[in-house]
């Protein structure tokens, strides 16, 4: 990281069309655009990184370099917003011991699955048996056995018949797993078996089903489930051998604009923050818990139906605050003028966001790092500049600003449109570009 003068910003006055007042925008001269970080031609697969996809997740490299650069030295890494575990994983592969939270309950599953080193041998003796459990099974479509069907709602329209029966029977297999890590493991390829096996539409992380749903052919629902266990074996048995160390990661529930328990993390005790959160509210940004829901009621989470509404700015306040950061009071102002509804969208987020990096900020050593991957999101029209948002939020909380590295995204899997109106039909280029905010607890 470059030698910069955290403390300037250059200020202009931008005069917003049609609307009497003023916005001050500021631009740190610590804001560097670095090619270097695209990683454009990288394997983001690597390791258990190939597990499950998942959206918005923020590529190994990434996590890697920052881990690199800066923990080198850190013994216990944080990510508050872990979702599927990259900079857990990333973090092991050091040494370094990693403690991660999430709210959606698959995401914790994967984190959990990514980060635990298995006994090789005795996986392929559950693989194998997976293999010869599938084809003794004399399957006649004729024979649906309805008792065995998890109570999932809207499963016809989700799935056919044929393919409820045989990821049931794919389940049942799973429940009869004894070792917990190798169940997890199994259950990891079983939710991309049943993402895969529905009628969802391609590349849609919300459930949006395909039209021509009744023209497709029944997908091979066995061989799915054996074709994701066969890949993510070989990502873990290269973890296993990269990751010949002690280092431990824990994943918990935990939510970080509530309370930080003192005694998963004390104050002051992690050396390094490294992680991705949400841009906005899941309803009109990415919607995690839809993303996760069929798989999250096949496997029995209760939080199934709940996850985008427990998620930050799931809960849309009636009220007007003010925040301990200018530029978004001032951007607040302007997308009040245009869509008061938007603007309260925008309120319930960053109140939730503010409470979190207010708690976050205390666990971090003095002279440690918090180091947030975030995107700068558009709605009505106007630009919401994350980057300077997270860092004013954080020098509230003792930090100081190191610097912020703007960085193309061709290999972060996003929907290319979104819906910032959330009008069916309405929709605007996502971002394309992120910024990794580089932060020191004074």
């Amino acid at each position: 990281m470059g030698n910069v003068d955290k403390n300037k910003q250059v200020v202009k006055i931008v005069n917003e069309p049609d609307l009497d007042y003023q916005v001050k925008i500021y631009s740190r001269n610590a804001k560097i655009v670095d090619d270097s970080w695209d990683f454009r031609n990288s394997n983001t697969k690597d390791f258990t990184h190939c597990f499950h996809s998942y959206p918005a997740m923020m590529i190994p490299q990434v996590a890697r370099r920052i881990i690199d650069n800066l923990g080198k030295k850190s013994k216990i890494l944080f990510d508050p917003f872990c979702g599927t575990g990259t900079s857990l994983v990333e973090a092991n592969l050091k040494g370094i011991d990693a403690i991660g939270t999430d709210l959606n309950p698959l995401a914790r599953l994967i984190a959990t699955a990514k980060t635990t080193k298995i006994d090789i041998q005795q996986l392929d003796l559950f693989i194998n048996k997976y293999k010869d459990y599938i084809f003794s099974i004399d399957f006649d479509i004729s024979k649906i056995y309805s008792e065995i069907i998890p109570d999932i709602k809207n499963i016809d329209y989700w799935f056919s018949k044929v393919t409820q029966q045989k990821l049931s029977l794919i389940l049942k297999f799973i429940d009869d797993i004894s070792e917990i890590s190798i169940k997890n493991f199994f259950k990891v390829a079983f939710s991309e078996t049943v993402r895969e096996s529905s009628y969802i539409k391609s590349g849609e992380f919300k459930l949006v089903r395909c039209k021509n749903y009744l023209d497709k052919s029944e997908p091979d629902v066995f061989r799915i489930m054996l074709s994701r266990l066969l890949r993510n074996r070989i990502g873990l048995v290269e973890f296993v051998e990269c990751c010949k160390n002690n280092a431990k990661t824990l994943v918990y529930d935990f939510n970080t604009i509530n309370k930080i328990p003192s005694d998963i993390l004390p104050a002051e005790s992690v050396d390094i923050i490294v992680t991705s959160p949400p841009y906005g509210d899941s309803r009109t940004t990415v919607a995690y818990g839809q993303f996760s829901r069929l798989a999250n009621e096949w496997l029995g989470y209760k939080e199934a139906n709940k996850v985008d509404k427990i998620l930050m700015g799931g809960e849309r306040k009636n009220y007007i605050t003010s925040f301990k950061s200018e530029i978004l009071n001032d951007i607040i102002h302007i997308i009040w003028k245009k869509d008061k509804e938007r603007a309260l969208d925008v309120i319930s987020f960053y109140e939730d966001y503010e409470k979190s990096i207010k708690n976050v900020s205390s666990t971090v050593k003095k002279g440690g790092f918090a180091c947030y991957v975030v995107g700068n999101r558009t709605v009505k029209g106007v630009t919401i500049p994350n980057d300077e948002i997270t860092a004013q939020l954080f020098e509230e909380n003792n930090f100081c600003h190191i610097e912020t590295i703007v960085r193309n995204i061709p290999n972060k899997r996003m929907p290319l449109k979104n819906s910032p109106s959330n009008i069916v039909g309405r929709t605007a280029s996502t971002m394309k570009n992120e910024y990794i905010v580089i932060m020191s607890k004074n």
